[in-house]
């Protein structure tokens, strides 16, 4: 079993510190590559799929999130609010309401929908010291969120894409969903009284699992407070289970902040707003990622993606060159010298590097790259710039393979 709080620190991914705050963590430079490289497969996926990035503020109006009924519904996971200039504000708990606001602010026709926007942003919730833990629980959250908004007859095909974006991205990140769950109100009064829409929204993202051919189970009392969602559920290596990805489906927000396009008979007509995160928070994601590969990431996501070995100082020219190269070409590695110790000693050392390339006297010689794969396999010598643009197409390829065809040992 992995522990993403050990592993996260024993490989300079993440730390906290009592200055900063519980729930806080930061992130070290090898924990920012992975971060980074999973936020630009995310955007890239996104614009794929047609979606518009936009940027929004962290902090909104308290009136806004009264208008969207966070306010009402979900204040108790708010931070207080700040008087400023008059005005109270709040950090904000999710984004919607921003993007609702976005929509709003141009006139839109039937022909612009489906209108897919989406946002890596910030927010942040106030949970307890007692709940905090690494990065599973945290306060600040960098969410991978978008918002969909699109006529009623649009909504389950969205809905259904974006549990394939999901299929996609799992399969790139080497992770296997636990369930799929429809989660649904439960008793109490946490969720909107609108007993029509509920009945609305969980019949289309029920089409939606039914059209992506996926088995679920329904869960009550799992809702949003304003819509059913598909929640893809994960399990970490203590068996604990945990929400990682979304698709929800809301009528409540485009009522209340008064959404609408013109449509084909010229008069105005109320979208539908489907809410939709591939990974849903970043730090989560990147937590079950360690605990799912004890570290050893797939090569496109990891840190150090190959380790370059010169076995004597007379080879560091031609280590120096070799990643100089890999730079140009966007690969990550990083020259472990013999001022490291044996080369037995820093092969041990860079067990979790998916790639590890040799380079003796013999390779010197030839610009030749003796290859060992993080699996164990060796490679014959080959040429490094060969190599090279072997592993870079598998990484651009986002594959969790180390080797497109069988190697020696």
């Amino acid at each position: 079993m992995h522990d993403h709080r050990k592993l996260g620190r024993e490989l300079d991914l993440f730390d906290t510190d009592p200055l900063i705050g519980a729930g806080l963590p930061y992130w070290l430079p090898d924990g920012a590559a992975v971060r980074h490289t999973l936020e630009e497969y995310i955007r890239t996926a996104e614009r794929r799929a047609g979606y518009r990035h936009v940027y929004s503020p962290v902090l909104g109006k308290r009136e806004l999130y009264e208008i969207s009924g966070h306010w009402s519904h979900y204040s108790d996971d708010m931070f207080p609010p700040m008087d400023l200039g008059g005005e109270q504000v709040v950090l904000r708990p999710s984004l919607c309401p921003h993007h609702a606001v976005i929509y709003r602010s141009r006139p839109h026709s039937y022909r612009e929908l489906p209108l897919r926007m989406a946002e890596l942003g910030g927010m942040y919730r106030s949970e307890l010291s007692g709940v905090l833990g690494g990065l599973t629980r945290v306060r600040a959250i960098q969410l991978n969120d978008a918002h969909i908004f699109c006529t009623l007859d649009q909504v389950a095909e969205e809905a259904r894409s974006a549990l394939e974006m999901i299929r996609l991205a799992y399969e790139a990140l080497g992770i296997t969903p636990a369930r799929y769950r429809l989660s649904l109100p439960g008793p109490g009064g946490k969720y909107v009284a609108a007993p029509e829409m509920w009945q609305r929204s969980t019949a289309l993202l029920t089409d939606a699992l039914d059209r992506s051919d996926l088995p679920y189970e329904a869960a009550e009392g799992e809702a949003a407070f304003y819509g059913p969602k598909i929640d893809v559920q994960v399990i970490d290596g203590a068996g604990r289970e945990s929400t990682l990805s979304t698709v929800q489906v809301d009528f409540h927000q485009p009522e209340r902040f008064d959404l609408h396009y013109i449509g084909a008979d010229g008069a105005k007509h109320r979208p539908v707003m489907v809410h939709r995160s591939i990974i849903g928070s970043v730090e989560r994601a990147v937590a079950h990622l360690i605990e799912q590969h004890g570290g050893a990431f797939p090569a496109w996501l990891a840190p150090i993606q190959l380790a370059i070995l010169p076995i004597s100082e007379a080879e560091l020219p031609n280590a120096e060159s070799l990643a100089r190269r890999c730079r140009d070409l966007g690969l990550r590695a990083e020259i472990a010298g013999p001022e490291r110790g044996t080369l037995g000693a820093r092969i041990r050392e860079a067990r979790l590097v998916p790639y590890q390339a040799v380079i003796g006297t013999k390779e010197s010689a030839d610009d030749h790259v003796a290859v060992r794969l993080r699996d164990g396999r060796r490679l014959e010598p080959q040429p490094a710039d060969g190599f090279l643009t072997r592993i870079g197409a598998l990484i651009d390829a986002h594959s969790t393979g180390l080797w497109d065809s069988p190697a020696s040992r």
